[in-house]
């Protein structure tokens, strides 16, 4: 169900340390094959950096608001148990919190302006 028709988009960065990236993607595959199943999951793309090697960078589109995700996914037991295993596989992770304005090509979001 969406929520005013909002939808909410995550840009997160993550920096593998050294040697630990496909231990971390398997890790990330594992939390998305969960996440999948959220009635507010909408999709996620990962990235490969191909300028930095141990970056992958996730996209990920959810409709309700980003309050509503604040509020609500944080909660789930599988995200618990994704953040503690998360142990010596990042040096660094970042957040960026969008919403989608207008789309070409597809039809993720809400926005579309190929009709």
């Amino acid at each position: 169900m969406i929520e005013n028709n909002e939808q909410c988009v995550l840009i997160v960065t993550f920096d593998a340390r050294p040697g630990q990236k496909e231990a971390f993607r398997a890790h990330l595959y594992a939390l998305v094959g969960q996440m999948k199943a959220e009635p507010h999951f909408v999709n996620t793309i990962v990235h490969d950096d191909l300028d930095k090697p141990e970056r992958l960078v996730l996209y990920e589109i959810w409709s309700g608001s980003r309050e509503r995700w604040q509020r609500d996914e944080p909660l789930k037991s599988y995200r618990k148990a994704y953040e503690q295993g998360l142990g010596d596989l990042l040096e660094n992770r970042s957040v960026q919190w969008m919403t989608p304005v207008a789309e070409w090509g597809s039809s993720l979001t809400l926005n579309g302006k190929d009709h």
